[in-house]
């Protein structure tokens, strides 16, 4: 089978289409984990048990357990409790929970790179523990987790091909449909692909771009 140029261009206005769900799911999705991400980091080095342990397990069951397993669970099982969820925002709470929980793991090592004598001149200075966080801590290690973070942005786009389980319209979905009608996987399936491909490469440019710029902080 050769590759029909003129049908690719004129099946692209539908994978464009797929694509900006797919960037819309990233975007999204990406946003909640490094807000989550956070939330899990502090958490788990809080002081009382009762928030540290029950979100340690959270956490490592999610990154123990396949990203299909938990879209799964969010579009098909949740329905059955009485919470039901469309096919992108199951797609959204999904990736952002999953990458939520290794955005985590890049703010602790970000906040236990932040020297020692930093904690200690803010336990002599007696600020309020916030102030520590917010005035200190945080400062010094969300700069310092920057380039990690960014190419789990990275990471989580190239993982939207599957929501397809979910029959989340992206690119590959678009693909699947169109395959499905004209029998000519060719064009769709490469299409698809190179947009993938455009799209990472341009992230992994401002992810190059991102760490250049905090490069200086990192190691500061």
């Amino acid at each position: 089978m050769n590759f029909d140029w003129n049908y690719a261009l004129e099946i692209m206005p539908q994978l464009l289409d797929g694509l900006l769900t797919a960037l819309i799911a990233t975007v999204v999705g990406y946003a909640a984990a490094l807000v989550l991400g956070l939330v899990f980091a502090l958490a788990r080095r809080s002081p009382r048990k009762w928030i540290s342990v029950p979100v340690g397990f959270l956490v490592e069951f999610i990154r123990g357990t396949p990203l299909l397993i938990q879209l799964f669970f969010l579009f098909f099982v949740l329905p059955q409790l009485g919470l039901a969820l469309s096919p992108l925002a199951a797609g959204i709470v999904g990736l952002g929970l999953h990458y939520a929980t290794y955005t985590s793991e890049v703010y602790r090592a970000g906040i236990e790179g932040v020297p020692a004598g930093q904690w200690d001149a803010a336990v002599a200075l007696h600020l309020p523990r916030r102030r520590v966080w917010t005035g200190v801590i945080l400062p010094q290690a969300v700069p310092r987790s920057i380039p990690a973070l960014t190419n789990y942005s990275i990471a989580l786009f190239k993982d939207v091909p599957q929501l397809v389980a979910i029959t989340v319209a992206e690119p590959f979905t678009v693909g699947r449909g169109i395959i499905a009608e004209t029998f000519r996987p060719f064009e769709p399936i490469t299409m698809a692909g190179l947009l993938y491909l455009a799209v990472a490469l341009v992230l992994s440019y401002l992810g190059r771009i991102v760490e250049r710029r905090y490069k200086g902080m990192a190691t500061a």
